[in-house]
């Protein structure tokens, strides 16, 4: 059978980190990327290749990809997961930082995907696995710029996959709900630092408790959840909305007006 190799960026923990196993127990030459790579070493010990990678830094992703080919002459799978959150008001988050979360969560998936397309074009077949967020799809307050970058990721996402369906190449858009990582501290780090002392310091209380509430309760899911649909999409959907209250969420989005479901959301977050 041909080697089938795949390329999982944020791979130093959460999500990224089980969906590099995942892929590895598969059957894949998996590769796990991140800028921290010292915190990669359980997966190297269990076969994955590691290395360091800078999704904002176009050389590091070139040399990344170059190596990969070098070695092994395909790229079949790309798993987009690299990314973070961060949030607070429009007003007060810095403009630099926006654009640095649009960087990690936008242009460097979307500069690794340019990287990768001219060899699994070449190979007539690959999969791009891009992972978004239910907050693709609605929005809370405090998070303009995160949900700013997940929404363009759908529209990326949903353009590439007719874009490159005439080359063999499949694009999975995979939409995780409340997921238990490291993701919701630092969100809410960012977004009581933000607040502090300014107007919206007690709306920023009200969605960091939410976060307590999503995030460290049984109604989250842990980060396997995902790997594992990631690797079992073998005729996949253009979409896959995972983990506990996921598809509940977004049938709510889908159905309620706009007005309704900012009562909603202003209730859940007060």
């Amino acid at each position: 059978m041909t080697e089938r190799v795949a390329l999982v960026t944020g791979g130093s923990s959460g999500i990224g980190e089980r969906t590099a196993v995942r892929l590895q127990e598969a059957g894949f030459t998996t590769y796990a990327v991140a800028r921290r790579v010292e915190r990669m070493q359980a997966l190297a010990d269990a076969g994955v290749t590691t290395y360091a990678m800078d999704v904002t830094e176009d050389a590091s992703m070139t040399d990344g990809v170059t190596r990969i080919v070098g070695e092994h002459g395909r790229i079949d799978v790309l798993v987009n997961n690299a990314g973070y959150g961060s949030y607070g008001a429009v007003e007060t988050v810095p403009i630099d930082e926006a654009r640095r979360q649009f960087d990690v969560n936008v242009f460097g998936l979307a500069r690794l995907t340019q990287l990768v397309l001219p060899h699994m074009r070449a190979q007539g077949s690959g999969r791009i696995v891009n992972i978004s967020s239910i907050g693709g799809k609605f929005y809370e307050p405090l998070g303009a710029w995160y949900h700013a970058t997940k929404f363009a990721v759908e529209g990326f996402s949903d353009s590439l996959r007719i874009e490159l369906a005439p080359h063999g190449t499949h694009v999975v858009i995979v939409e995780p709900g409340p997921i238990r990582t490291e993701w919701s501290d630092i969100a809410a780090d960012s977004l009581l630092e933000t607040s502090r002392g300014t107007a919206y310091e007690e709306q920023a209380e009200g969605v960091r408790r939410r976060f307590d509430k999503s995030y460290r309760s049984m109604s989250s899911s842990g980060p396997d959840v995902v790997a594992q649909k990631i690797v079992k999409t073998s005729r996949p959907k253009a979409r896959y909305p995972v983990g506990r209250g996921a598809g509940s969420i977004l049938a709510a989005r889908k159905v309620l007006p706009d007005r309704a479901f900012d009562a909603v959301v202003s209730r859940l977050y007060s």
